[in-house]
């Protein structure tokens, strides 16, 4: 045949199959979806969402009623749900016009439009369309009496079905059982009956189609996002289902599917579900705002608590509201306990302290704080907070309460790495497995709210949640192993959705892998591992105006009080006492003589009272700080040197009148010298300074945290002056030496 003939034949085969279509066309106004729930739970509400979305006319059956059917997640039943649509389908049996699909509700997602459910519907020509599955259940030895398959799924799933009414109505008619007895077992005895069968003119969808069965099928359905619409395509054959159902074991990966399906997340329009029934506090006065139980977990040595503390009062919300439930674990965290309580004992109405001395597990301190919310009828929310989490949003309860879900937690992660209080997937042992969105998600390239398997660290849990749905005291101890996991599955069990948001910043995880306890102020070695937060704590407020364009040049008798010595804030008055009370804790103050053993010739010519960074094991901690905080500020003030910001020489000196009062005039081993004040003039001591000889020109007032930084060779011959009073403290660095 020619070119030109086979294009005649396409032409004529199209236009056929587009005739044939419009003869048999469907309105959506003669479909009806029938579906079953006893309780309106967040899957449910999911289901009747992505019908809204659609424009589906559903009816459903059981609500408010007792289930009876069996718990058809663990074995067989759902009977129940016959009965109920043999009463419903009278009012449909005469109805040829009408096209009556049933689905479950819990587990399902509608994906696609009416028009194009009976526009599939229709190219069966079927009168009846079952879903189909990879699985004989619930009776395996029917197998063999199952027409043979080409290709495709071969065995019936009852969970989702289509047909005209009147077929339906004599299928249904047929049931005369018990409510605990197998719905699908019924509907597959009448489908292998092969006259039934064939009178019925039933069929399966065996290429998913229309229903796409999840259970032995997930390696077979990806997401699709195509022209601003995401859809779950079937890739074995090439299918775009209608209907998506998470049977069986599925559930978590419908949540998944259920994320973006249909359009709740696109790479156009981002989140298109987020603002649905969100609650508004805006315009509540502060006693009527919703009782809050904080539940504080400290169960291991964890850096920066006092700050962590602290965020509790500065959070935006009413104080006159919020109550805590505080479980600290470990001694050595008692002391920042008490002063917090010391400080904010009538900030709550009710501060709540469970120490080490009780020797409560991990789990079962997390059952006590969750029971006390359980337990109190005006306890609106319960959130769990543990000491690894840096909320630095104050309005991170407000946001989550707006959120109106029943479980839900901010998103949040260590700085820099993708470890987050969340899991994306789990493996087939209930562990982490890495979900395809998870890392867009910690790095917020999707934004959104999202359904997710496991949640840790911080969460927020509505208080008539845990009064009826997760009522179990033990949610953290069942079975033993991880109390999170545990608390996780039980949730999962129950059938309530734990959602994280990344909508907003949060704050962060802080790493508490390698916290020491053995120093006086161990806050000060965590540069490495929290380098944000050690940022926060030690680094001076005003240390980054430093890089606006015009700083050294506003003001110059303050930032260069003499010809290139330069003056700007670094430390926190925080970072100064601690060093200071470090130097004096570990107390091996060198002599101030010539003869010094630290040193590599073991002479020093110039000495002074002083303690090294390397005595106190800081040294690696201190040459980080010079790269990262004072390597930046050379390069813009001594353009075209880059420094390697290397220091071998780094010690804290000591001036006393009693001591060492002064320095004789020198030079220093360095390219360039920085000289940090540790304390105050006029409070701390009297007298004191700098005077670069050359230019005699004297800094006699240096500021606490704030640091000189000169040429060290050559040109700034300099001396240290007499201190009349007190005691005076600085921090040496000869850097590049």
């Amino acid at each position: 045949m020619s070119l030109r003939g086979v294009s005649v034949c396409l032409f004529l085969l199209l236009n056929f199959r587009r005739i044939a279509l419009e003869s048999v066309s469907i309105s959506p106004d003669n479909l009806l979806v029938i579906t079953v729930a006893t309780r309106e739970t967040e899957g449910f509400q999911r289901f009747l969402q992505s019908a809204k979305h659609f424009n589906y006319t559903v009816k459903v059956l059981g609500l408010g009623e007792e289930w009876r059917g069996g718990d058809v997640a663990n074995t067989v039943g759902g009977g129940q749900k016959v009965r109920w649509l043999k009463n419903e389908m009278q009012k449909y049996k005469d109805r040829e016009d009408l096209v009556v699909m049933f689905v479950d509700s819990y587990d399902v997602i509608f994906a696609g439009s009416p028009n194009e459910l009976l526009w599939k519907f229709s190219q069966f020509n079927h009168k009846v369309i079952f879903a189909a599955e990879g699985f004989c259940w619930p009776d395996r030895s029917l197998a063999e009496k199952y027409p043979e398959v080409i290709s495709g799924k071969r065995f019936l799933n009852s969970g989702g079905f289509i047909g005209f009414a009147p077929y339906l109505y004599q299928i249904i008619q047929q049931w005369k059982f018990k409510d605990n007895d197998d719905d699908q077992l019924f509907y597959t005895h009448i489908y292998l009956d092969p006259e039934s069968r064939e009178n019925l003119d039933i069929t399966l969808d065996h290429k998913s189609r229309i229903f796409q069965n999840l259970n032995g099928a997930l390696d077979e359905v990806v997401l699709k996002f195509e022209n601003g619409r995401v859809r779950a395509r079937n890739i074995a054959y090439d299918t775009l289902p209608v209907v998506i159902h998470g049977n069986g074991p599925t559930k978590l990966q419908l949540n998944y599917l259920g994320n973006y399906v249909p359009n709740a997340w696109t790479f156009e329009e981002g989140c298109g579900t987020c603002d649905n029934n969100l609650l508004d506090l805006s315009q509540l006065q502060d006693e009527e705002y919703p009782r809050v139980l904080i539940g504080v977990f400290i169960e291991q040595p964890t850096p920066f608590i006092p700050e962590f503390l602290e965020r509790l009062p500065s959070l935006d919300y009413p104080l006159s509201k919020i109550s805590l439930f505080i479980h600290n674990k470990e001694v050595f965290h008692e002391v920042h306990i008490q002063a917090f309580w010391e400080k904010h004992k009538e900030t709550f109405p009710s501060i709540k302290i469970v120490g080490p001395e009780e020797n409560l597990s991990h789990g079962e301190a997390r059952n006590m704080g969750m029971d006390f919310c359980r337990q109190d009828p005006e306890c609106d929310y319960y959130f769990s907070l543990d000491a690894d989490v840096g909320i630095t949003n104050p309005e991170t309860l407000r946001i989550l309460i707006e959120e109106n879900k029943k479980v839900i937690a901010p998103m949040v992660s260590r700085h820099g790495k993708l470890w987050s209080n969340f899991w994306g997937a789990l493996n087939t042992d209930g562990y982490y497995a890495r979900s395809e969105d998870y890392i867009d998600i910690v790095q917020a390239k999707r934004v959104g709210v999202w359904n997710v398997p496991y949640i840790t660290e911080v969460y927020l849990i509505k208080g008539e949640t845990l009064r009826t749905e997760l009522k179990n005291k033990n949610m953290f101890t069942l079975n033993g192993g991880d109390p999170d996991m545990i608390f996780c599955k039980n949730v999962r069990d129950k059938g309530v959705f734990m959602h994280i948001s990344n909508r907003d910043e949060f704050g962060r995880l802080i790493s508490t892998d390698k916290y020491s306890t053995t120093h006086l102020h161990n806050d000060m070695w965590q540069i490495f591992e929290n380098p944000v937060d050690w940022k926060e704590k030690y680094i001076h407020e005003n240390y980054s105006k430093i890089f606006d364009e015009d700083y050294f040049e506003q003001g110059v008798s303050l930032s260069q009080p003499c010809p290139d010595v330069y003056w700007f804030p670094v430390f926190t008055e925080k970072m100064c006492d601690e060093l200071v009370e470090e130097m004096e804790n570990f107390g091996d103050w060198s002599g101030g003589k010539h003869e010094d053993v630290r040193l590599a010739g073991g002479y020093e010519n110039v000495p002074t009272v002083d303690i090294h960074m390397n005595q106190i094991n800081f040294e690696k901690e201190w040459l980080h700080f010079l790269r990262e905080y004072i390597a930046p500020v050379t390069e813009k003030l001594f353009p075209g040197y880059y420094t390697k910001a290397h220091a071998v020489m780094n010690f804290v000196v000591r001036y006393r009148p009693d001591e060492q009062p002064f320095l004789r005039p020198h030079h220093d081993s360095s390219t360039f010298t920085i000289n940090i004040a540790l304390n105050n003039k006029g409070i701390d001591f009297q007298g004191g300074g700098c005077r670069f000889l050359r230019y005699d020109c004297k800094i006699e007032s240096p500021r606490k945290g704030w640091s000189f930084m000169h040429p060290g060779r050559l040109t700034h011959y300099h001396e240290g002056l007499p201190v009349t009073k007190g005691t005076r403290y600085i921090m040496v660095s000869f850097v590049d030496p």
